[in-house]
C-alpha cells in the first residue's frame, strides 16, 4: 500500500480532531511568543548574540531534558504528560507576564523562562507524537501528520505571530498572558480525550525485528533511543542530515527580527505580518505533503525540501528586499512543513512503539541541539562578520546536507519509497 493514497476518504475520528484542537490552540499561544520573545529581547538589547540567546535558549532543552521526556513518554500516559507539560509552562508565562508588567525584565530573565518553556516544550512534543500512531490507523497517518502540521502553522506563522507583535504594541506583557490563556484551553481539552491515550503504548515489533527483541534489555533505558537509531541507517542518516539543516535555519533565523528591522525597516507588526505570510506557504506545504509524498516517494521528498529549507536563505545575501524576504519565508515555511511531514511519518512506520517516544526524543535532541548551536553561531558571526553571514552559513549546510543524504540514502531507496510495517 502507497502511504498516503489509502482511506483518503476516511474521517480521521472526533478523538484526533480533539486532540488536533488542543494542538491549535498551544500552537496559537507558541505563535504569539515567536513574535514576542525576540521583539522583547530586542526591546531590551541591540546586541545580535543577547537576542540569538533568546532563541537559542528555547533549543537547548532538548540537550538536557529531551532523552527523558523520551523515557517519561514511553512509560507514562501521553494524556498526562501533554497536560501536566501545559500546566507548567501556563505558571512560567504567568512570571514572565508579571516581570514585564513590572518592568524589571531582564535577557537573563527572558533567557531563563525561554529555557523553562522549552522544557515543557519537550514534554508534550514527544508525548504528542506517541499518541498519534493511537488515534489514527497506519494507513492515514501522513493525512493525520499533515492535518497537524497544518495546524501548527498556523497557529505558530500565520496567527500567532502578528497577533502577538499586536498584542506587543500594545502591552508588552499581553502576549504571554494570552499564551498562558491558550494552553489552560489546551490542557483541558485533552484531559478529555479517551482512556487509550491514558495509559503507556503497547510494544509492537518493528520491521525485521523479532518479538523476542521487543523485550531486549537494550530496550530498556533513557538512552535506548539513541542505541536503536545508531543501529538503522535510514533513520540515522536522516536525523543527522535533518540536524544540520536545523542548525542552517536557526543561524538564520536567529537574527532576523534584527535583520527585518533594520535592512528592511520592518517594525513589530511588520516583523509580525512578515512571519505570517511566510505561513501561508507552510500551511499549503503540510496540506499537500501526502500527495507528494504519494507520487515522488519520501526520499526525492526530502531531498528538495531539506535544499529548500536551508539554501533559500542566501537570496537574502545578493537580495535585500522585502520581496525577497517573502519569498524567502514562504519558500522555506513551505519546504519545512514538508520535511516535517515526511520524517514524522517515516519514523512513526518504521520505529517500534514501545521505542517511539525515545527515539523522537533521540531525534529531536540532536536537531533541536544543533538548532539551539546554529542559532547561537547566528549571533555570533552577525556579530563579527555581518547580518549576511549567517544566510551565507545556511546555504553551505544546504548543499552538504543534501548531498549526504542523496548519496547515503540511496541503497536504502526502496525501503525509504513506501514503508511499510511488517
Amino acid at each position: 500500500m502507497v502511504p498516503g493514497m489509502a482511506d483518503r476518504s476516511r474521517s480521521l475520528g472526533r478523538p484526533f480532531w480533539t486532540f488536533w484542537t488542543a494542538a491549535a490552540l498551544a500552537n496559537l499561544g507558541d505563535g504569539i511568543r515567536v513574535a514576542a520573545f525576540p521583539l522583547l529581547a530586542a526591546a531590551l538589547s541591540d546586541d545580535p548574540v543577547a537576542v540569538a540567546a533568546v532563541a537559542a535558549a528555547q533549543f537547548l532543552p532538548w540537550l538536557v531534558t529531551g532523552l527523558l521526556a523520551g523515557a517519561l513518554a514511553d512509560r507514562r500516559a501521553a494524556r498526562t504528560l501533554i497536560a501536566a507539560a501545559d500546566v507548567g509552562r501556563i505558571v512560567v508565562l504567568a512570571a514572565v507576564a508579571a516581570t514585564v508588567a513590572a518592568g524589571v525584565a531582564s535577557v537573563g530573565l527572558v533567557v531563563a523562562a525561554a529555557f523553562l518553556l522549552g522544557v515543557g516544550e519537550t514534554l508534550r512534543d514527544t508525548a504528542a507524537q506517541t499518541a498519534i500512531p493511537r488515534l489514527v490507523d497506519d494507513a492515514q497517518l501522513e493525512r493525520a501528520n499533515g492535518r497537524l502540521v497544518a495546524g501548527e502553522i498556523v497557529g505558530n506563522e500565520f496567527v500567532g505571530p502578528p497577533v502577538g507583535a499586536l498584542l506587543f504594541v500594545v502591552g508588552a506583557a499581553l502576549p504571554f498572558a494570552v499564551n498562558g490563556a491558550s494552553l489552560a484551553l489546551a490542557a483541558m481539552l485533552v484531559l478529555s480525550l479517551p482512556l487509550t491515550l491514558a495509559r503507556p503504548a503497547p510494544g509492537r515489533t518493528a520491521p525485521g525485528e523479532s518479538p523476542a527483541g521487543a523485550a531486549a534489555p537494550t530496550r530498556n533505558g533513557a538512552l535506548a533511543g539513541l542505541r536503536w537509531l545508531a543501529r538503522q541507517p535510514l533513520l540515522r542518516t536522516l536525523v543527522l542530515v535533518g540536524a544540520a539543516v536545523a542548525a542552517a535555519d536557526g543561524a538564520w533565523f536567529a537574527i532576523f527580527v534584527l535583520y527585518a528591522r533594520d535592512s528592511l525597516g520592518l517594525g513589530a507588526l511588520g516583523f509580525g505580518l512578515l512571519l505570517a505570510t511566510g505561513a501561508g506557504g507552510g500551511l499549503a506545504g503540510s496540506l499537500v505533503a501526502d500527495r507528494l509524498i504519494a507520487r515522488f516517494r519520501h526520499r526525492h521528498v526530502l531531498t528538495w525540501s531539506m535544499a529548500i529549507t536551508a539554501g533559500a536563505p542566501a537570496l537574502l545575501v545578493v537580495a535585500p528586499h522585502r520581496l525577497a524576504a517573502v519569498a524567502v519565508v514562504v519558500g522555506t515555511s513551505a519546504a519545512f512543513a514538508v520535511l516535517n511531514v515526511a520524517a514524522l511519518s517515516l519514523r512513526q512506520r518504521l520505529v517500534p512503539g514501545d521505542l517511539l517516544g525515545r527515539v523522537v526524543a533521540a531525534s529531536r535532541m540532536l536537531s533541536y541541539g544543533c538548532a539551539a548551536l546554529g542559532a547561537l553561531a547566528g549571533g555570533a558571526l552577525a556579530a563579527g562578520l555581518g547580518m549576511a553571514a549567517p544566510f551565507l552559513l545556511s546555504a553551505v549546510v544546504a548543499v552538504g546536507a543534501t548531498a549526504a543524504w542523496c548519496v547515503v540514502s540511496r541503497p536504502a531507496a526502496p525501503g525509504a519509497a513506501a514503508p511499510e510495517r511488517a
